[in-house]
């Protein structure tokens, strides 16, 4: 495990979605705790799993695969067990189950459940969206996209983002900072667009001083500090009043929490 946290790569002979949601699922449970995660998506060869053991053994990290081609499969328990790296197989044990009870051998075919359909590429088409229109980089995504989140630093804007864009909702994400006067599209695009994240002052005090000592920082600097979160919070406040947005309170929620009451509320 490295300073900034855990790294799990998740290796996939296929686009990899299953695993990652798999461990964001893991993740957050032990928020504000840092897991990154590096998917090694469509590998088709043995090479390529050897060079992803490699980085997990100089990481400290650990794999979670998805692999359903057995020479692969096989490859990856040999070799992770020779270099002691731990390696979480999500789909083998129930493919054997699945197995035994059909009394017939799986077609071993990965991304069958990812059929290339209209759906499939609204995902990512949403995803690059997420990305290109990341912490207001181009503030003309705002009109562009199906929801716009709003919110302090560290109120889980960008995962929040990602894992929309996983349900084929085109998102931007908007910083609120006090000293920033923010674009002037927030207040011009359409009010029911406008998500608002918001969270507990001691919450977020525990959180920054979490990322600050990830970064190697101490966790005295202003932006850690109760009364800077205190002003920026209040601030954050009153522009979302002045949208009139609706507002959600991220305090103890999982991210995936969080995106299901926005899908919820914009599906209805």
């Amino acid at each position: 495990m490295t300073q900034a946290g855990l790294i799990v790569y998740v290796v996939s002979d296929s686009a990899g979605e299953t695993g990652e949601y798999a461990v964001r699922a893991a993740a957050a449970q032990f928020h504000p705790l840092s897991v990154q995660i590096r998917r090694a998506a469509f590998i088709q060869s043995k090479e390529a799993i050897d060079a992803v053991l490699t980085a997990a053994q100089e990481d400290q990290g650990i794999v979670l695969y998805t692999l359903v081609i057995p020479y692969l499969r096989d490859h990856m328990v040999e070799q992770a067990d020779l270099r002691k790296v731990t390696a979480i197989d999500l789909l083998g044990s129930l493919i054997h189950r699945f197995e035994e009870r059909f009394g017939r051998e799986s077609r071993h075919e990965p991304g069958l459940n990812h059929v290339l359909d209209a759906n499939y590429f609204r995902k990512v088409e949403a995803v690059e969206f997420a990305v290109r229109y990341d912490d207001a980089r181009d503030v003309t995504g705002i009109h562009k996209a199906d929801i716009v989140l709003i919110g302090v630093s560290r109120t889980s804007k960008t995962p929040l983002s990602m894992v929309l864009a996983h349900q084929a909702f085109k998102v931007t994400n908007v910083p609120l900072v006090p000293e920033l006067v923010p674009p002037k599209e927030l207040f011009t695009v359409s009010p029911s667009k406008v998500v608002g994240l918001t969270i507990r002052t001691d919450t977020l005090n525990a959180i920054r001083k979490e990322r600050l000592k990830a970064l190697g920082l101490p966790d005295t600097a202003s932006y850690a500090t109760e009364e800077r979160i205190r002003r920026e919070l209040e601030y954050a406040d009153d522009i979302m009043r002045k949208i009139g947005c609706m507002v959600i309170d991220v305090t103890n929620k999982a991210v995936e929490e969080t995106a299901s009451l926005i899908v919820e509320r914009f599906q209805r």
